[in-house]
């Protein structure tokens, strides 16, 4: 028994239950789990509290620092510079004239298509919202940051007022903190009524009263719904909902803040619909009555550099008193101007142009044409205008990117031909053969272009183009051509084009540089980062195809070329389909769109020309399809005056070698290659092909005896004859030794073929010819063991009938005749009846007759029209004259003679015209002569 057992019952009842107490204590393990927990939520509580103290303090570190309120910035804008290049003053936006509206002046329905909008609890909060700033933080966690933002009518007064137009956590504070102080000092009524005053509405208009009038030509108090719906939609981005420049935007923009105002209880569904149902561009004042600017120096560059602060996050930038240094040269934007301006460059006075010049190294925009008497902050045709580039899109989707990734030659052969699966065909209706590519591009083959686009392949082309600034959506074998679904302006064609003549790299075009805050020294760059777009033996290889198609003698671009200047160019024009001809009664050679982009080592210039709706075609050549040509040589020609700019550079990648033009695969040319066939060509170096020229062996010459020609049968009646003549040329061929001979056969009515005559004479006599028979002669060429194939005759020798002697009342006259001698017999038969001015041409035998023979005796005209007008031609008129498609009209009365009758016999072997001797109408007891094919 073991020693520390208890004795008792007792005491061993005592020891079990201290055994259990102790069991317990050991398992609550879950107590240890459970502080854990509670020291880790108190360590976050404890960091959240750090962070709270840490954030309240930096808060009101920035608060401290944040600007006082200032009355006058809450009420005016300051101006700010926009500068050229040379830091000119060109523009002061805020300084023309602004309308002020009170608050008890707004239209309560204004005021709630403005809340509904920007700020529906503006009347609940402090100045921060802070139940649309958790919505916010949520919507931003769900789509990213920045997809909603969250700031109050009241932040959106001070950021315009004091604060720079950047998104960082000190200006956030200081724009909460000041809201909070405004919210202190002023009402509502009158924080309003600041932001109604103050906010940018388009281009250089600031609040809803200036836009209310320059859109409508109203007071706010005058506007309809759909109008104050518009105008409270425009602040979140003013120049891409312009009205006048983008009215579908515009519109989309409008239904939206009326869906908002009818969601937060503002107006009726009914009335939503109502004015959804108004086309925005109803109530916008007429373009002939909307506010001058002529005050206003380059408007369409200004246009373009407000677009690009907009894109660019800095719309409301311009009310700080800032500068915008831009890269605007004036005497190349006066250039484009003079030049749009200039009338006999266009074929009508509603087509339109649209034209951008770019910086060739650096990008930046230096002249922008919006457009033909272009307006400020209208529809600019430079940049706002996206239309199918033609043809000239062929460098980007199709021969730089062959280049790139295939390393194709200049020289690279293309069969130029009907393709299956290719619905496609050349401007010229023909094709070409095995030619170049440069050949391709000078004359802009289609065929080839969408061969080398499926070769290079949809990925390769679609990030070529990426890669010079063009956005790509699907591409198909039509985009080749540039016919596709991808249209583009003249602003993004310009930045493409310039990377080719800068080596290939890519500059994005831009027209701001930078921007100087109101302190002088701080800077905001706006000039992008080059980008490399291309090896520098693609850009060359395409700037040297370019090249011709600008000097080659069909080269597309030649009217575009100014001899003794280095410059690559390409033309571009769409077309319409059928039913769009058929629906705008459009003719076959009118077409959409035409283009030109060129360039230099200095400067690159797109142009487009056009009408804004499509469906308005370009009807002609000077003023129409060529006038981008015409416009880029005139600019391009300003621009460079007196200094010509440097040639471009060949790169060591490229290397130039002399090919066998056509080859497949393509070979070098040698010394024994025929001149004709030499072309130099430029590869990428390392590219050459291995394979060099080898004269084919000539070809066994096939000496070939041709067959006579001009054969001819002359019947004569009196000896009852048939003369036969006929020519031949003898072989050129050296190794032909020996006379020719004809053999001579004649076959009746159909019959067998029977041998006449073997002679070495060119003629042969027929004799006891019997009337009323069909004889059909052939001649055959033999020299040795050499035999021509035939040449054949006809003739019908007509027998003996009475005829009645007509009078000459019976007679035709000779404007009566315009049956085009279509009777089965009526070749010419009716000799003597019919010999006035019996001659409108075109006699067409059903008889198998085949009267191309002249057999008309009279006036034996090919389709000659020898009308005599007014003219009594009765009795035989003589000497009729072969009218080869002419004319001759005569205009008295008609010769009444009765001489010989002659004819001209046709130049073809086949081919005979016989004719009696004698012809007369008096004579009825001698047969009639009849050519019978």
């Amino acid at each position: 028994m073991d020693n520390n057992t208890p004795n008792s019952r007792t005491a061993r009842r005592h020891q079990a239950e201290a055994e259990q107490k102790t069991s317990r204590k050991h398992k609550k393990t879950p107590k240890k789990k459970k502080g854990l927990i509670k020291t880790i939520f108190k360590t976050i509580v404890i960091i959240g509290l750090l962070f709270l103290v840490a954030g309240g303090g930096l808060f009101a570190y920035y608060a401290s620092t944040a600007p006082e309120l200032d009355e006058s910035l809450l009420k005016d804008p300051l101006s700010s510079n926009v500068v050229d290049a040379e830091g000119n003053v060109i523009y002061q936006p805020g300084t023309e004239k602004r309308e002020f509206v009170p608050y008890d002046e707004i239209p309560k329905e204004l005021e709630a298509a403005i809340l509904a909008t920007e700020d529906a609890r503006f009347y609940k909060h402090h100045g921060i919202d802070f139940w649309r700033l958790g919505g916010a933080i949520i919507a931003n966690f769900r789509s990213g940051f920045g997809s909603q933002g969250a700031s109050t009518l009241t932040q959106q007064v001070i950021k315009n007022s004091f604060l720079k137009n950047e998104k960082t956590l000190k200006r956030k504070a200081q724009e909460a903190w000041l809201a909070f102080k405004l919210e202190r000092n002023y009402s509502k009524e009158e924080i309003f009524e600041m932001y109604f005053n103050k906010v940018l509405m388009s281009g250089n208009k600031y609040g809803f009263g200036t836009g209310s009038e320059y859109f409508f030509g109203k007071e706010p108090s005058e506007l309809g719904l759909p109008e104050m719906a518009m105008l409270a939609g425009m602040p979140q981005s003013p120049n891409a909902y312009n009205p006048f420049k983008h009215p579908e935007r515009a519109q989309k923009r409008r239904d939206i803040v009326l869906k908002l105002m009818n969601q937060h209880g503002k107006i009726t569904k009914d009335e939503m619909e109502n004015a959804k149902s108004v086309p925005v561009m109803a109530a916008l004042l007429p373009e002939d009555q909307r506010e001058k600017t002529t005050g206003t120096k380059y408007q369409a560059y200004i246009d373009t550099v407000m677009d690009e602060l907009q894109k660019a996050g800095y719309k409301d930038i311009l009310a700080e008193g800032v500068t915008i240094q831009t890269a605007l040269k004036p005497d190349a934007q006066l250039s484009v101007e003079k030049a749009l301006a200039d009338a006999s460059n266009f074929e009508s006075d509603t087509i339109q142009a649209g034209m951008t010049v770019v910086d060739t190294k650096t990008g930046e925009i230096v002249a922008v044409g919006g457009g033909r008497n272009y307006k400020l902050f209208n529809h600019n045709y430079a940049s706002d205008q996206k239309r199918q580039p033609g043809s000239s899109i062929k460098p980007i989707l199709d021969y730089g990117p062959a280049i790139e990734y295939l390393n194709w030659s200049t020289g690279q052969t293309i069969v130029d031909e009907k393709t299956k699966g290719i619905n496609a065909n050349n401007v010229d209706g023909r094709f070409k053969g095995p030619i170049t590519m440069r050949h391709a591009v000078y004359e802009s083959r289609n065929i080839p272009a969408i061969k080398t686009f499926n070769e290079v392949g949809t990925n390769n082309a679609k990030e070529f183009a990426n890669s010079l600034g063009l956005p790509i959506k699907k591409l198909n074998p039509s985009d080749a051509i540039g016919g596709g679904g991808n249209d583009f302006s003249t602003l993004q064609m310009a930045g493409a084009f310039a990377a080719f003549g800068n080596e290939g790299i890519y500059n994005a075009p831009h027209a701001v540089k930078k921007i100087i805050l109101r302190d002088g020294k701080t800077e905001i760059n706006l000039s992008p980062d080059p980008v490399s777009a291309m090896k520098d033996s693609t850009a060359y290889m395409v700037t040297d195809m370019l090249r011709d198609v600008m000097t080659k003698p069909n080269g597309t671009g030649s009217k575009a070329n100014i001899p003794g200047m280095d410059i690559a160019g390409k033309t571009g024009t769409t077309n319409y389909t059928t039913k769009e001809k058929q629906d705008n009664n459009i003719k076959n050679e009118s077409v959409p769109d035409s283009w030109f982009a060129g360039y230099t080592t200095d400067y690159t210039i797109a142009v487009w020309g056009g009408h804004e709706k499509r469906k308005e075609p370009i009807v002609g050549f000077p003023g129409g399809r060529d006038m981008p040509k015409v416009l880029f040589r005139q600019v391009m020609s300003d621009i460079t005056s007196g200094n010509n700019p440097k040639k471009f550079k060949k790169p060591s990648s490229v290397e130039e070698a002399t090919i066998v033009a056509g080859s497949q695969p393509l070979q070098l040319a040698t010394n024994s290659t025929p001149s004709n066939l030499k072309q130099d060509e430029l590869f990428v170096r390392g590219t050459l092909p291995e394979r060099t020229y080898v004269e084919p062996e000539p070809e066994e010459e096939v000496t070939e005896l041709e067959a006579p020609t001009d054969l001819r049968a002359e019947y004569d009646a009196d000896n009852q004859e048939i003369d036969l003549s006929w020519n031949h040329k003898e072989p050129d061929s050296d190794d032909f030794d020996g006379d020719v001979s004809f053999a001579v056969s004649v076959s009746v009515d159909g019959g067998v073929s029977q041998s006449l005559t073997e002679t070495n004479d060119d003629s042969f006599t027929f004799g006891n010819v019997e009337p009323g028979h069909t004889y059909t002669f052939s001649v055959i060429a033999k020299a040795g063991s050499l035999v021509s194939s035939p040449a054949s005759t006809t003739l019908m020798i007509q027998a003996t009938e009475e005829e009645p002697e007509e009078s000459p009342d019976d007679q035709d006259q000779g404007d009566s005749d315009q049956d085009n001698g279509d009777d089965d017999q009526n070749d010419g038969s009716n000799n003597g009846d019919n010999n006035g001015n019996n001659n409108n041409g075109n006699n067409n035998n059903n008889n198998n007759n085949n009267n191309n023979n002249n057999n008309n005796n009279g006036n034996n005209g090919n389709n000659g029209n020898n009308n005599g007008n007014n003219g009594n031609n009765s009795g035989n008129n003589g000497n009729g004259s072969d009218g080869n498609n002419s004319e001759d009209n005569g205009d008295g009365n008609g010769d009444d003679g009765s001489g010989d009758v002659s004819s001209t016999p046709p130049k073809k072997s086949s081919s005979n015209t016989a004719s009696s001797t004698k012809p007369s109408a008096t004579k009825p007891e001698e047969p009639t002569v009849t050519d019978d094919k």
